[in-house]
This record gives C-alpha cells, structure tokens and sequence, in this order.
C-alpha cells in the first residue's frame, strides 16, 4: 500500500536515501551533514523484515544533480524486494518516470520536475494512472526545489491543489525547517495541506518520538516517512505501527 485513498490505514513508510551508493540521512537536506548507514539493500530488507510495506527510496545525488547516479543502487534495491516502492531523486522527465515505473517503481516522486513542467503530471498519470506521488518541499512555507536550494515561489496548498487537479495520487509533504534534525514535527502545515486537497498526503521531517507519528496520524496525513529516527534507533518500525494502531 502506498498510502492509497481508498485505504484509511496510516502507513510508516522507512526511508531509503541513497547518497554515493550508501545510505545516509543529511540535515535539512544539505549536503556535508550526511551521516551513513551501509548498503542500500541491507537497509531496505532489514526494514522489510520488520514489517515495512512500502519502501521510500531517494536518489539524493539525482535529487542535486539533476540526473540518476545512484540508479545501479537504487535498481539492487527494486531487485531484492517484495514490496512496492515510491522513488524520487533525479527524475526529470516523462520517458525518466515511465521507465522506472516499467522497470518494476510502482510509484515516482516529482519534485523540480512538477515544479517547472506541472503537465508532466498528467502526461505519465495518463499512461500509468495512480503512480506520481508529487513532491512539495516547503521551506518558510514556500515550495522549494533543486535539492532544496532554490524558490518557487508557490504555497504548499496552491501546488497541491494544482497537481491533485493533474492527476496526481499523493502529495509528499516534507517540511525542511525541521527535516533531519530529530526535534519533533510540525503538524499545523500538514493540517493545512490536508484540508486543502482530497489526495493522500504524505508527511516527512522532523519525526524524532512515537509521539510525532501519532501527531501526524491525528493531523489528518495518510502516512509517514521516517528516516533519521528509525535509522538511529529512537523507535523501531514495530513501534511506531503499533502507537498508530491503537485506535
């Protein structure tokens, strides 16, 4: 499941962020504070094996570059699971986006892509209906693209509302202010970008406690992704589906 509309149960969904081959989490995106943890495909099963149902995998370098060089990495990866998958980082074009979902993606994050040619949402949701996830990375509360480096002067909630009318079948929310740095989320943008769109949204940044998945959950996001605080050791994956459980 990738936080799938007709499905109302909240998904924590283990990021996989790939940075020269290897795993890393950066602070507030910026490149030079990655801190690493091993192979991509290690990660990615050990997530599975404890109860992962949707992988989130970033080709970082791509993300900055503008082009896939951690695609050998990232394909190891596809290859060794069994469950779906959502990858953003280096995806520019359509004919980009189709392959990947044709080569086994069952969902792509645009992000500067969406950005600067909104049409490309429709164009690949046209052929494979369900499988853009767009993504809004909002600094100061304005969207922000190139690695996070740059302005596009738009709202979160004004983008959002454009892509759901494009097609798109999730938003992926990550608020930079609080990405990376284990100090907690915060909940009224999500709430905001929730009220303003029907599609699934999709929160990351910030989750450092138990406490802040079931914040998210409560602020209406159909899942998370966490990165940072299951790679060290705050909670386990385990965890943090059973405090969204309860219910």
């Amino acid at each position: 499941m990738t936080a799938d509309a007709s499905d109302d149960e909240f998904e924590v969904i283990p990021a996989v962020d790939v940075q020269n081959g290897e795993v890393v989490q950066l602070v507030q995106g910026e490149r030079g504070t990655e801190k690493t943890y091993g192979d991509p495909v290690e990660a990615a099963e050990r997530w599975i094996d404890a109860g992962a149902e949707t992988l989130h995998l970033v080709d970082l370098d791509g993300a900055f570059e503008g082009e896939r060089t951690n695609a050998d990495a990232i394909d190891a990866v596809i290859d060794a699971v069994d469950v779906p998958t959502q990858l953003g980082g280096g995806i520019r074009t359509a004919d980009d986006a189709v392959d990947l979902l044709e080569r086994g993606v069952d969902r792509v994050i645009l992000g500067t892509a969406a950005v600067e040619n909104p049409n490309i949402v429709a164009e690949i949701s046209e052929e494979h209906p369900d499988s853009v996830v767009v993504s809004l990375d909002a600094k100061d509360g304005e969207v922000v693209v190139e690695g996070w480096t740059q302005g596009a002067g738009v709202t979160p909630v004004e983008a959002a509302e454009r892509y759901a009318e494009l097609g798109a079948a999730a938003i992926l929310f990550t608020n930079v202010d609080v990405e990376g740095q284990l100090e907690g989320v915060a909940t009224d943008p999500v709430e905001e970008l929730v009220a303003a769109t029907e599609i699934p949204v999709i929160a990351s940044g910030g989750v450092a406690t138990l406490e802040d998945v079931r914040a998210l959950e409560e602020a209406g996001a159909a899942a998370v992704v966490v990165g940072s605080a299951l790679y060290e050791g705050n909670f386990t994956l385990e965890e943090a589906q059973a405090v969204v459980a309860e219910d």
